[in-house]
């Protein structure tokens, strides 16, 4: 009798294990052959223009991975279930787990699949700007992609939450007694979130802008736009980062969005070239006017200015075409190189300080009378 138990143990166990190595084989084979016909397909959608369809079959690759390896781990624990006698197994738990998982990866796909279509969209848009010169704004984009993933999650979590026996009254009551106390210790969370989406809203400035206070010493480049924080990368390569709520009662300059540059210099000429001065300002006003550079539809002054205390002044009031910084400087040394040379031309020259001795004439011949023997 305990010899034809031990062969019925026996050929159970077999049996379990046959089955076994069949879901397990059938899986990893069933896997391989998915996973294989998303590249070949995958490869045939990157050659179109088309941003969706390449995210959406990268975005696929992952949760579909899992999606199979879950089942079929969940199908080898069926299989178990007649050889294993434990709660662990019961149809309930298997159908809870199967159907968080379903959630989990289905929120992973939508996940992946925005971070992908954004960073593609953004690809896409740069290389139609090099061509077209119209981009859409990375800022909006990046805003609405953080937007989409925070409503993925948290709609993944309310869902899951009776899936697991809570239930979501319960939380929204706790939510109202406890959302108080919450609110008192995360203020400046909620401050910096709120200021984050005053941003997103009011645009007072977007990824790759130069930005600067004269309130506070911020000045650089704005990298990231967070809900929490911005950071600016400041000219001399340091990182900035800056609680969003500051913004909210910051004064702000954004260089960026000039339409023009400003020329705007006093120049002075000597005293003893006073009867050119007239000449001088009108050369120079009218090749201000000629110069390719310089936007004719905005203010234009050249004029005679004061008397200074070592020369008589004269200023240049102008605008530049371009707000490209670098740009700026050499279309402002050209005008700067052109004014010297027509003060030089009409035989004038640029005033420096000096101070004139009232007397010094008879003070030098008096002492020369004294010399002599």
């Amino acid at each position: 009798m305990p010899e034809n138990l031990l062969s019925l143990d026996l050929l159970r166990d077999l049996g379990w294990g046959a089955e076994l190595f069949a879901v397990v084989t059938i899986t990893l084979v069933g896997r391989f052959i998915a996973m294989r016909f998303l590249n070949v397909l995958g490869s045939h959608f990157e050659k179109t223009s088309n941003a969706w369809d390449d995210a959406l079959f990268d975005a696929a690759r992952l949760p579909l991975s899992w999606f199979i390896l879950i089942m079929g781990l969940l199908w080898a624990v069926e299989v178990s279930d007649g050889y294993i006698d434990t709660e662990l197994f019961s149809a309930d738990n298997l159908a809870v787990f199967r159907q968080l998982t379903f959630i989990v990866l289905i929120a992973l796909f939508t996940v992946r699949f925005l971070t992908r279509a954004e960073k593609r969209l953004l690809e896409i848009q740069a290389e139609e700007a090099d061509e077209l010169g119209t981009t859409l704004d990375p800022t909006t984009v990046h805003a609405l992609g953080k937007v989409l993933r925070l409503s993925t999650f948290i709609s993944a979590v309310l869902i899951a939450m009776p899936t697991v026996g809570i239930e979501i009254t319960a939380l929204l009551a706790f939510g109202g007694v406890g959302g108080i106390a919450v609110g008192f210790a995360a203020k400046d969370l909620l401050a910096n979130f709120f200021g984050g989406l005053m941003i997103y809203l009011d645009r007072p400035f977007a990824l790759g802008d130069w930005i600067r206070s004269p309130d506070r010493e911020i000045e650089g480049t704005v990298e990231a736009i967070g809900w929490r924080l911005t950071v600016v990368r400041t000219f001399d390569k340091r990182p900035l980062y800056i609680p969003n709520s500051v913004f909210n009662t910051l004064s702000l300059e954004n260089p960026s969005r000039m339409s023009n540059r400003r020329i705007k210099e006093n120049i002075g000429i000597r005293y003893s070239d006073s009867d050119k001065m007239e000449a001088i300002v009108r050369d120079v006003k009218a090749m201000l006017q000629s110069h390719e550079e310089i936007d004719q539809k905005q203010t234009l002054i050249v004029n005679f200015l004061s008397y200074g205390p070592s020369s008589l002044d004269f200023f240049i009031y102008t605008f530049t075409k371009t707000t490209n910084w670098i740009r700026f400087h050499e279309i402002k040394q050209d005008v700067l190189l052109k004014i010297v040379g027509i003060v030089h031309f009409h035989q004038a020259d640029f005033a420096f300080p000096t101070t004139t001795l009232d007397g010094i004439d008879g003070l030098l011949v008096k002492s020369a009378i004294r010399e002599e023997p």
